[in-house]
């Protein structure tokens, strides 16, 4: 009798499952970390050029062997530790305490803060993806540079996306929805709420990882927190849900996760970035780890401060002040400071990564930078903010929904216009199993019990 041998269509599986699909982005990603990668790089050339077989494979987790043992470049001139006593021990000074508002001012806040999301997300979400290269002409030829309102189906007639390559997610336009749509950023602020609700306030990153599995289904992740998802179901436990074969381990995911963190601390950056801390590490490490710190206390912070360089110097206060991030964006702080124009620091950003990479699009510092930058030159203003936050490209929606959390979290409601409201009609779809389509009044009412007592 012959035997028999099974095998998967290497070429059908998902590349965000298959690390030997992806070992150039593990390449960059170790040569940024300060792994010494470089005497390795034409092997990873060689491997990654390979056809999709079970060689190919076999040779990928080879060196995912060799990328665990490789040391640190000597010279290397950033210290990013992952772990959270090593991460606090780095902190520059912290954010003096500021008592909160009266207890309705803070009930408006928080709904600003979803529907400040939201809306920034929803502004960003048909062009998630699109490179400025031909969002800037569209917008333009649709009446709409600067961006100052959602696209709609006028903008996106057959006749005029056919002169570009992006395709327009049709279902996400403002005038094609009857309230908020499913996305990965909002689901995961009320991912959070499951999460309080279920382990309280004490929880921990192995029971954010099985309220991942429990609630939602792999299509629901994307990028690192895929890989950390697929881990998670093999029996990887956080941390090393994050480091087994994730070469998405800087990229964005954790950045947009940590909102309802900041939600439920006002004032409390410090407690805010711990809880972010908790939620970030099973999924990634270092910078990515960082983003969601970052986040999470700017929120925090945006609750009782309503200078912007402030609030991003909280943030900045929670995470090493030896990380390329922190350095990165001290860097659009003192450009804006100086009196760079909006304008030329976009053309900074767009120098320092590269849009056109999924790496440089999908990094969380590149977006961290933009966030910064649209907050700071957005002046106050919730609607410039988020739209400035948008035409920067890069991760467009993931970008949004940042700056408009902090800004509905520092102005309330009452800073964001009906012309963004009014298409969502106080509700959010989302892909959580049992949860479905949510009130957003109801949303942010529920988050005042999440607070400490």
């Amino acid at each position: 009798m012959s035997k028999i041998h099974l095998e998967p269509d290497y070429e059908k599986m998902d590349t965000w499952e298959c690390y030997a699909k992806e070992l150039r982005v593990e390449y960059t990603q170790c040569l940024e970390e300060g792994k010494d990668i470089a005497p390795y790089k034409a092997l990873f050339e060689a491997v990654a050029a390979m056809p999709h077989s079970r060689y190919k494979f076999q040779l990928a987790d080879t060196l995912s062997q060799l990328v665990d043992s490789l040391p640190t470049v000597e010279n290397y001139p950033w210290q990013e530790p992952s772990d959270l006593p090593e991460i606090q021990a780095l902190r520059s000074e912290q954010p003096e305490k500021k008592p909160l508002p009266d207890a309705d001012i803070l009930e408006d806040k928080m709904l600003g803060a979803w529907l400040g999301r939201i809306c920034g997300c929803l502004l960003g979400k048909p062009i998630e993806g699109i490179r400025t290269n031909e969002l800037w002409p569209l917008l333009k030829e649709t009446d709409n540079f600067p961006l100052r309102r959602y696209l709609t189906s006028r903008d996106a007639t057959p006749e005029r996306m056919a002169k570009y390559t992006y395709r327009m997610r049709m279902d996400s336009l403002a005038d094609q929805i009857e309230c908020a749509p499913v996305d990965d950023d909002t689901n995961y602020v009320v991912l959070a709420q499951v999460l309080l609700e279920k382990y309280g306030r004490d929880f921990t990153p192995a029971q954010v990882g099985q309220v991942w599995l429990d609630y939602q289904p792999k299509s629901a992740y994307c990028t690192a927190e895929r890989v950390a998802f697929c881990n998670l179901t093999k029996g990887y436990a956080p941390p090393a849900s994050a480091r087994f074969q994730n070469p998405y381990r800087e990229w964005i995911g954790a950045q947009i996760r940590g909102d309802y963190f900041g939600y439920i601390n006002p004032g409390d950056p410090e407690t805010a970035a711990d809880m972010a801390w908790r939620d970030a590490s099973i999924s990634h490490i270092k910078n990515g780890i960082y983003g969601e710190m970052f986040a999470a206390a700017m929120i925090a912070e945006a609750a009782v401060e309503n200078d912007l360089e402030k609030i991003i110097l909280a943030g900045l206060s929670q995470i090493p002040a030896t990380s390329r991030l922190y350095a990165a964006v001290q860097g659009v702080i003192q450009d804006f400071r100086q009196g760079v124009a909006y304008d030329e620091a976009v053309e900074k950003i767009h120098a320092a990564y590269n849009e056109h990479t999924a790496h440089g699009w999908c990094h969380t510092i590149s977006n961290a930078m933009i966030v910064a930058a649209a907050l700071l030159y957005g002046g106050g203003d919730y609607s410039l903010s988020i739209c400035r936050a948008v035409q920067m490209g890069f991760d467009t929606d993931c970008n949004g929904a940042t700056v408009g959390s902090i800004m509905g979290m520092r102005g309330g409601s009452k800073c964001i216009p009906e012309c963004w409201t009014q298409p969502i009609n106080g509700q959010l779809d989302t892909s959580i199993f049992g949860v479905g389509r949510i009130d957003l009044n109801k949303a942010a009412k529920d988050t005042l019990r999440h607070m400490p007592k």
